[in-house]
């Protein structure tokens, strides 16, 4: 939670040009600079979110596998114990 309080200033330090001449200190604003490392910032959440999203869901397939199976084997034990009964 504590990043997302840094990102507006790590994109206000991002966009900033500082030059010395002299004894002269200049800091520049650049607003493309500022927009491009913005998008380029939402770019990457969505590729870290995608990638997050596809892990849980093979995660989940793989539990799924190993703990259910398919629901025809499970369908014909429980045939097969009901016709044992008998």
């Amino acid at each position: 939670m504590r990043i997302l309080i840094a990102v507006p200033a790590v994109l206000a330090l991002a966009a900033c040009n500082v030059s010395k001449e002299g004894n002269a200190v200049t800091v520049q604003y650049d607003q493309n600079t500022a927009e491009n490392t913005a998008a380029d910032i939402g770019n990457t959440a969505q590729n870290i979110a995608a990638d997050i999203g596809n892990d849980v869901s093979n995660t989940a397939d793989k539990v799924q596998n190993k703990v259910g199976g398919d629901d025809d084997d499970n369908t014909n034990s429980s045939a097969n114990a009901t016709e044992n009964t008998h």
